[in-house]
Formats: structure tokens, sequence, C-alpha cells
């Protein structure tokens, strides 16, 4: 079995509140976007409980127990009797981007489980244990465009379609880690109901869809600033760093050639 987890893109993040479990409430908007990476499973004749991970790609920054992939097949294994499984991840999406690469290979390794074992899971039992491994995961299970609140597993549809945009992705070479990016960070209410967001033409975002991320991670990667200004010379109808970062997304109306005006980055355009 060969599926493809795919990234996404935050469009607004406010973040609303400290919660008293050290978490913060946040409000978002979840869009899924093309870019993937691969991950095949193939059931082993022989033993039981046992996960053999392999990766290629982009070389992965953690030990491979503490790999969501890993933690997924353990997660089912704990209630279910699963055969031992062959896991190759060909890693694609960029780490410490705010794509949420990770997060959809975990999801993808739960939906992947339950089809290869036929365990019957509905996609809602499948959000629930997806919560247990990241507060995005669950996202992916979903993986349609969501008003997202909470810690991002509270969600609801939301009628939001950018095919008719080109979408372009810039990463730097640096990141911030995610509660490096929540240390600078003082909650306060959203100043826009991102629900409102597909009735709000995407050249009047710039005003009112703002990732509240962007002033503490620029301070630490200042070129997050100079991606946005290189993008909205190119022409770009909204410029944003997607979740804590590093990655900026940029919506034109036009093909453009990102590759071009970002040579020593990871770039990525929608077709």
């Amino acid at each position: 079995m060969v599926l493809f987890p795919n990234a996404k893109i935050n469009i607004g993040l406010f973040i609303t509140e400290k919660r008293p479990d050290g978490f913060h409430n946040i409000e978002t908007i979840f869009y899924p976007i093309g870019l993937c990476d691969i991950l095949e499973l193939h059931k082993e004749e022989s033993g039981a409980g046992e996960c053999i991970f392999h990766t290629s790609g982009i070389p992965i920054d953690c030990e491979p127990e503490k790999n969501l992939v890993i933690k997924a097949y353990r997660l089912l294994a704990k209630e279910f009797d699963l055969p031992s499984v062959r896991v190759h991840l060909h890693k694609i999406i960029p780490f410490g981007a705010g794509l949420g690469g990770g997060s959809a290979d975990a999801a993808y390794m739960l939906k992947g489980l339950n089809e290869l074992f036929v365990l019957g899971l509905s996609d809602s039992r499948l959000e629930d244990y997806a919560v247990r491994l990241g507060s995005d995961c669950a996202f992916f299970i979903r993986n349609r465009p969501v008003y997202a609140r909470g810690k991002g597993e509270m969600m609801s549809s939301i009628d939001l379609d950018l095919n008719d945009y080109y979408l372009v992705l810039v990463k730097p070479d640096g990141g911030v880690a995610t509660p490096e990016a929540y240390a600078g960070i003082t909650p306060c209410a959203a100043t826009f109901d991102l629900r409102e967001v597909p009735c709000c033409p995407v050249a009047d975002w710039k005003e009112r869809v703002r990732n509240d991320f962007e002033n503490t991670v620029n301070k630490k990667l200042p070129e997050i600033n100079r991606i946005k200004e290189r993008l909205d010379e190119a022409g770009a109808l909204y410029v944003s760093m997607t979740g804590s970062g590093s990655a900026v997304y940029a919506l034109f109306e036009r093909k453009v050639e990102v590759k071009e005006y970002f040579p020593d980055y990871f770039t990525w355009q929608s077709e």
C-alpha cells in the first residue's frame, strides 16, 4: 500500500488564550495542499507487534522510536492484535516549516493500518486516535478545509476553495521550535472572524488575516520578512507565514517561477 501524506497551510492563526494545561487555544483555518510525502506499508507474513521502519529523502531529525509514524502503529497495536508491518517513509515535506508534515505522516499511518488490516474504524474514531498523537493530526484524517479552534482539534468544515490561485511555498534554511515561538506570544482575542474568510476577497486578506507567530519568529529569523517582501514584489495577492514557521506561502493570480526568486531555499508551487 502506497499513501501520499500531504502538507497543510494555516490561513490566519490567532493565539487567543493560555490554557491551564500549559497549551494555548488558537483560531485558524487548516487548508490541505498538494506537497506530499510518500508512505509505503507492507504486511509482514511472520511476527506480530513490530513496526519495521525505514526512511529516505530529507533526513529525519529524531530517533526512530520518537517518530509519529511508529507511535501511530503502537497506539493501534495496544488495542488491536496487529501483525508486524514494514514501513518506508520518503520524506519530502520539510521539517520546522509549519506545514504539518509529521502530523500528516502519523494520520496517514492510522488510515493505512485501518485499511490494510480491515480494522473497521470510522473517521471519527480515527480522529480520536489522531488527537492523542498531536493537536493537528486529526485534521489530516478529515483532510479538507476546516476552521479549527481549541488546540486545533475542534474543527468545523469551511467552504474555501483556492484552486483558482497559484500557491507558492518558500522555506528558509533556519527554523524555530514551536515552544520557542510560543514563548514570545501574548495571547489576545482574535481581531477577525476567520469563518468569514470564504466571503472575503483574497486581495483583502492582508488587512484582516494574520498569523500571530510572525512578529516573534521574524525576530529570530529576519529572512521571513525578506521572503514576504520579495513575494509581494513579485505580485502576490496575499503572503503569510504558516503555523509557527518557518515556511511562507503566497497566493498569485498567475504562475511564477519561484525558484528564480529563491534559488537557495526550499520552494514548491501548485500546478
